[in-house]
């Protein structure tokens, strides 16, 4: 987390545009299975392995991490920066309900955070210029979208060089949990590494999804020589 945040630093003061994809076992076996999703994760200027599937798979092909780098815990690390250093926040994604509450959220616990742009997810492509034009005129330092699984890491893909933004980062679900609308796994889950079960005990909807990740431990195992984690 230390070095993720460091060189966000940079990023910022330096102007550097950076996409941060927080990894996880279900990205990564999409993107095995779907070329393009696999180009553009390797377009990202960084990719963080966001929950315990992926340290361990790291780890078990001989490449470990010191740990790993949870989107939401580093959503909190650079907001409380943001407070300190100025830095311009916009907020893009989920309902036009969920992300007033979220915006709500933050302004009580970081009330010298600059939130310049709050606007939900719901957009189809033909309205991609003017969300562009609006994050621009805005100005922010760091940009966060919270959209479904098949468009947020591919539109800030698309569009980065021209947002302008030092540093976009998707964070999937986590405008529900700062909103209140789901938990957070409590501390429990989280050291048993269960995190993934805690979310589907809120989301049951998302089982299909979730098949994944005993298909991405085989593949692991199973491919250990041929993996390019």
């Amino acid at each position: 987390m230390q070095q993720t945040v460091e060189g966000l630093i940079q990023a910022i003061e330096s102007r550097q545009i950076t996409q941060v994809i927080t990894a996880n076992p279900i990205m990564i076996m999409t993107a095995l299975e779907q070329p393009k999703y696999m180009a553009m994760m390797q377009r990202a200027e960084l990719i963080v392995p966001d929950g315990a599937g992926l340290v361990w798979a790291l780890s078990y092909v001989g490449k470990p991490v010191a740990g790993k780098v949870a989107g939401i815990d580093l959503m909190h690390e650079l907001f409380a920066l943001a407070e300190v250093k100025g830095w311009r926040i916009f907020l893009l994604g989920t309902s036009p309900e969920i992300i007033q509450v979220t915006a709500g959220k933050l302004r009580e616990r970081y009330p010298k955070l600059q939130l310049v742009g709050v606007r939900d997810g719901y957009f189809q492509e033909n309205e991609d210029e003017t969300i562009i034009n609006q994050i621009r005129e805005a100005a922010p330092d760091i940009l966060l979208v919270g959209r479904s699984a098949d468009k947020q890491e591919p539109w800030i893909d698309r569009y980065k060089e021209q947002l302008g933004v030092p540093i976009i980062m998707g964070i999937g679900g986590s405008f529900d949990v700062l909103s209140g609308k789901l938990k957070r796994a409590p501390k429990l889950f989280i050291r048993l590494r269960l995190e993934w079960f805690y979310r589907l005990m809120q989301e049951p909807w998302r089982y299909k999804r979730m098949l994944l990740l005993p298909k991405f431990v085989v593949k692991v195992i199973r491919d250990k020589g041929k993996l390019r984690l």
